[in-house]
């Protein structure tokens, strides 16, 4: 239900309101103040963990997962929880499947003892990152932060990315850092924030532009085809002129291996 309200702003104000009119996911003056109210609404925040896969590819010793192992005393899935919440998201949906989730809720519970409400998606079966996200659809309004959750990422801006994404009219902003070795990310071209061309570990590239596994989006990014955001979603997207880019001056930590935790 909604109600008729009169404000009265400035007309610079109003002009930049305007600009976000795209008339394909915001077709007037009314549904783009309201898509900034709602992403403006940081306690309302929603983040999603995506862990889907195969659980022998996430596994890096005997019962030990990517996102349950110990980093000093907290396990990886914990220090993502507490930078989310450093940063206003107080629901987090865990996407996975169902032995990882058992072993995540071991830890985390409902989340109460972290000052959020984690939800558990269970996953069957899927073929990427975007089957596994596409399991959040009708669960969200608004815009959303993906989080892949392997990886450490307590020195990165989340707030910022958050920001700029609200302030711009993009349907996604991705996180971007730089990389020695580009063929095993995915690779964007820039100019200025938007993102030109997204492509998935290319064989050879000159460019050191990538894509870190962080990223904020509007629910319709959930009705897009495709099985994998890095090859099919994003890509489509940076064609349209939907995709943004936040340059990090911190880079995240992936944990793949036994090693990685030192």
């Amino acid at each position: 239900m909604k109600d008729k309200i009169s404000i009265t702003v400035d007309k610079e104000l109003i002009a930049e309101i305007d600009g976000l009119i795209d008339n394909v996911f915001i077709r007037n003056r009314s549904q783009a103040i309201e898509h900034l109210i709602k992403g403006s609404l940081g306690e309302n925040r929603i983040a999603v963990i995506l862990l889907g896969g195969e659980e022998e590819y996430l596994k890096i010793a005997h019962e030990v997962y990517r996102p349950t192992a110990q980093i000093g005393k907290d396990a990886v899935i914990e220090k993502a929880v507490r930078k989310l919440r450093e940063n206003g998201f107080k629901t987090i949906f865990i996407v996975a499947r169902k032995r990882i989730l058992t072993k995540v809720f071991e830890i985390l519970r409902d989340g109460s003892s972290y000052g959020v409400r984690v939800e558990y998606i269970e996953e069957k079966n899927a073929h990427g990152t975007m089957d596994s996200l596409r399991l959040i659809k009708g669960k969200v309004k608004g815009s959303f932060l993906v989080v892949y959750g392997d990886i450490i990422f307590d020195k990165l801006n989340i707030d910022e990315l958050w920001n700029e994404h609200i302030r711009n009219n993009a349907l996604a902003t991705i996180m971007l850092t730089t990389s020695s070795r580009p063929s095993e990310k995915g690779t964007v071209k820039v100019e200025g924030n938007k993102v030109l061309s997204f492509t998935q570990k290319p064989k050879e590239s000159d460019i050191y532009l990538v894509f870190s596994p962080i990223f904020i989006a509007g629910e319709e990014i959930l009705s897009m085809e495709g099985s994998k955001l890095e090859e099919h979603v994003f890509p489509k997207l940076a064609e349209r002129g939907l995709l943004n880019g936040h340059l990090s001056s911190e880079k995240e930590k992936h944990i793949h291996q036994l090693k990685d935790l030192k």
